[in-house]
């Protein structure tokens, strides 16, 4: 279909001091884009290509203003890119699967699937009225089985390359949920939802072997240019590569199987300091002993109810249980160490056992405090003295100390200098080796849970674990239960206890056997769909052709609080598909450059209740009164928080469909672009959001009254042609870089300009049409207006990007200060090849600093030209 709309003559379209009308606008002109199919992605080898994705969102119920943020973003770069020739990729999904909509079950009763595509509907239907240059045609949700169906072919594509394996591990388990809790999900020992006591099982649970890929994982970092130096400081501190010394510590008395204890240290040049060695409740010494011991199997016991992140490690108490096992110091074998089991080891860490040298560190200075273990320096400041008391003297790696009796012979060097030096001499003497170690662990994806991706693998107690054969997928979840709606009020995973999806043939043997009832990891869902909106209706994970032309995305945009896992993951996960043949080898970094958006944030306003517990109030329920803020309804007085991020819990959102109604989404567009550079929060205010309506309709009114002046030369043609190409730089500049706020700030100045031009009509025409070019990612609706105004061909949208004429970015002149013994007198207009007289002799005729002189006598006169001219009475 032709983009090219029809217009009315300009006079006739659009009389002078036309009103702005945002809603007609903008219904008009999206219709107008639809009819054209304006944003459908085409694959088209003859233009370059442009791949632009934010961060696709969880559909929890409705957008706020930090969604129109973020997507304003990347639809601002969309639009410009398309505008400058690219064929341009900008598709939207959906997060769909997770705990949220099955907890929304058990609260009310309904099931998982029709909560979540409830919400789809709505929060679809609040961004189509955005405007926003998204080929819709190819949406999917993570929960559709043809998106699920193709991550089951991937899960099994990377089973048979050995990316994916199962084996027991220690986990958090809440035993009225019943199900595998996160540790973040693990408060004070106890389930987040429950409240329940967690356990610490051991269950058998599938694993990416992520950590296979930690050294390259790492070391591409260096490369991501375009990413945030923050983003990829908290990446490299995930993976965190060690080098480190692995050795025996032997037990003087040996217990069944266990000679020794191995440790891992990444401080080996403190071993003179060793007082004790530990080991995790999980160790399999720690197993062998509480069988005779039944004080540690309960001090074992107690620790696995607690959670195992290292935050929740680094606040806790310090225990420690003595198990009367002592162990042969490496460097004095005359000498023994205590044996503890301490609730700081964790067996994810190393090998599960440390030796603590608490001069040098607080976790082992606080254990050894309170147990009345020896602490011994290993090293002193330079200037001598002692520092440790409640606190282990730790200084930097890089920091000079003076070392005492240090193993390797050394006197003043840095902690690493003699790290390196001490894994030397104790390979030599043979009693350890040096070990490159990794802090990234395999990522765990067993997930005991109905609303996820099933796994597609069946146990056979003949065959054992069997994968679903492809033909079969995708394994969908069970939407009832034997003709009836499953109760999600009874705890547990309802696969469990679903016989009739549970039971199946064993794919090899076709004898009876059972289906995996765990689901998939939510952050798995999120780990490919950069690649599957290449191709979204492919029968394939991908289709080569598609993403060879497509990926790698050229900008992804989304929250800082993805920086560590989600990309981490997205990152293997390139990587593994390209290993089975669903990626280029160019994918293994999948995206060429990321931005990190601020948050939108409001102010709160609140009450007290009778107990003086805070009662909050959303912003269209309070109103300003007599310099305060007060209830509409009831006209109690309230207390206003400062800007905060917006929470739904604390009601200082604002709706963007609210915003949209009262003053259109080109308005809400340009307010979260305008206010602040995009990397930091941006506060919503209603004056805010009342100035750049109003700017926005002066932008309508000065189009219009254009179009009705009189045809006719003007006085400042040249200049205003002047400022439009400057105008055309620095815009373009600005988006380029992701300065929208920069953008912006020029736009309104180059308004202002444009509006009190003494230019002619036909200057004037063309500088404003090239305004709304300008302004066309920004505010897209008004711009088409505008352009149909002007009576321009076809669409803005689809109009060549302007290019400014760098010899018109050249001044002619410069605007030089004058100081008068230093104090600033004048400025003076020069030509800009002017020599020293010329514009000495135009300085000395300025009237200002005529007056400045009162009829003195300059001693000197200083021209340093293209800058200052300074005079010296």
């Amino acid at each position: 279909m032709s983009d090219a709309i029809p217009t009315k003559s300009p006079a006739a379209d659009a009389p002078a001091g036309a009103v702005y009308s945002a809603g007609a606008i903008e219904a008009k002109w999206q219709a107008a884009w639809d009819g054209a199919d304006l944003f459908r992605a085409e694959r088209d080898p003859a233009r370059p290509k442009y791949y632009v994705l934010e961060m696709f969102p969880y559909p929890s119920g409705r957008i706020h203003m930090g969604h129109v943020r973020n997507y304003t973003m990347g639809d601002v770069i969309a639009r410009y890119k398309s505008s400058c020739g690219f064929s341009v990729l900008h598709p939207m999904g959906w997060d769909a699967f997770g705990m949220p909509a099955e907890n929304a079950a058990m609260a009310s009763g309904g099931h998982p699937k029709d909560w979540t595509y409830g919400n789809i509907a709505d929060m679809r239907a609040q961004m189509k009225p955005l405007g926003l240059s998204i080929d819709w045609s190819r949406e999917f949700a993570t929960c559709d089985p043809e998106y699920y169906g193709q991550q089951q072919a991937l899960f099994l594509d990377f089973l048979e390359k050995g990316l994916v394996y199962r084996k027991n591990a220690v986990v958090n388990w809440d035993p009225v949920d019943m199900t595998v809790l996160a540790n973040e999900q693990v408060i004070d020992g106890k389930g987040w939802r429950s409240g329940a006591e967690v356990e610490r099982r051991e269950l058998t649970q599938w694993f990416f072997k992520i950590s296979s890929m930690a050294g390259e994982l790492l070391d591409a970092l260096d490369g991501l240019e375009n990413w945030p130096a923050k983003v990829r400081l908290m990446q490299e501190n995930w993976i965190g590569r060690s080098r480190g010394l692995q050795m025996v510590f032997n037990l003087t008395a040996p217990v069944e199987g266990h000679d020794g204890i191995e440790v891992y240290t990444t401080r080996p040049d403190t071993l003179l300091g060793a007082s004790f060695v530990a080991i995790a409740n999980d160790h399999p010494l720690a197993k062998a002993l509480e069988a005779g011991d039944a004080s540690l199997a309960a001090f074992n016991a107690d620790c696995r109810k607690s959670g195992t992140s290292e935050a929740e490690l680094e606040k806790a108490e310090k225990r420690g249980y003595d198990t009367g096992l002592t162990v042969q110091h490496p460097l004095f074998p005359d000498q023994t160490l205590p044996v503890w089991v301490a609730n700081f080891v964790l067996m994810d860490y190393g090998t599960g056992a440390v030796f603590g040298c608490p001069a040098h560190d607080q976790r082992d200075l606080d254990f050894a405090r309170k147990y009345d273990l020896p602490v011994i320096d290993t090293f002193f400041a330079l200037d001598g003295s002692d520092p440790v008391g409640t606190e282990a003297f730790v200084p930097a790696k890089t920091e000079k100390v003076r070392w005492v009796d240090q193993p390797a012979g050394l006197d003043v060097a840095t902690g690493q200098e003699a790290i390196d030096a001490t894994i030397d001499w104790a390979e030599k003497q043979g009693l350890g080796q040096g070990k490159e170690q990794f802090r990234l662990r395999d990522w765990g994806l067993s997930r005991q849970r109905y609303w996820g991706c099933p796994i597609p693998v069946v146990h056979c107690p003949d065959c054992g674990v069997v994968p679903e054969k492809k033909e079969n997928l995708p394994i969908q979840l069970p939407y009832d239960e034997g003709g009836k709606p499953i109760d999600f009020s009874v705890p547990g995973n309802p696969l469990d206890r679903h016989p009739t999806w549970r039971d199946t043939p064993c794919p090899s043997c076709g004898k009876p056997a059972k289906r995996e009832t765990d689901t998939m990891d939510t952050f798995v869902d999120s780990s490919w769909y950069f690649a599957r909106f290449t191709a979204p209706r492919a029968t394939t994970p991908t289709e080569l052709a598609d993403v060879d032309y497509w990926m790698n995305v050229d900008q992804y945009i989304g929250g800082i609080e993805h920086a560590i896992l989600h990309l981490l993951y997205s990152r293997f996960f390139a990587r593994a598909m390209h290993i089975t043949g669903h990626l280029p080898a160019k994918c293994a970094e999948p995206f060429d450059a990321l931005f990190t958006q601020g948050m939108v944030t409001h102010e709160i306003y609140q009450t007290r209740d009778d107990r003086g517990r805070p009662v909050y109030h959303l912003p269209e329920d309070v109103v300003a009164k007599d310099g305060s803020v007060v209830v509409k309804a009831t006209g109690e007085a309230v207390e206003v928080v400062p800007s905060a991020k917006m929470s739904k819990s604390k009601k200082n959102v604002v709706d963007p469909n609210d915003i949209v109604e009262r003053f259109g989404a080109d308005t809400a567009r340009w307010f979260v672009l305008s206010d602040s550079p995009p990397e930091r929060d941006v506060e919503w205010t209603a004056a805010g959001a009342e100035a750049a309506h109003r700017h926005l309709a002066r932008v309508y009114r000065i189009a219009s009254d254009i179009v009705a002046m009189p045809d006719g030369p003007g006085t400042d043609d040249e200049a205003l042609l002047r400022e439009t190409h400057k105008a055309i730089h620095e815009v373009t500049g600005g988006i380029e870089s992701f300065g929208f706020n920069a953008a912006i700030a020029k736009l309104y100045g180059f308004t202002t300009t444009l509006s009190r031009s003494k230019a002619g009509k036909d200057a004037k025409l063309q500088a404003v049409k090239v305004l709304v070019q300008l302004m066309s990612p920004m505010t897209p609706h008004l711009s088409e207006e505008i352009w149909s105004m002007l009576g321009a061909e076809g669409l803005v949208a689809r109009a060549p990007w302007p290019k400014a004429d760098d010899a018109m970015l050249v001044e002619d002149t410069v605007v030089l200060p004058v100081q008068v013994n230093g104090k600033r007198r004048a400025e003076i207009e020069v030509p800009r090849e002017a020599d020293k007289a010329a514009i000495e002799a135009i300085a000395m005729a300025d009237a200002h600093v005529q007056r400045s002189l009162d009829g003195a006598t300059p001693k000197k006169i200083i021209v340093v030209p293209g800058r200052i001219v300074n005079v010296v009475v």
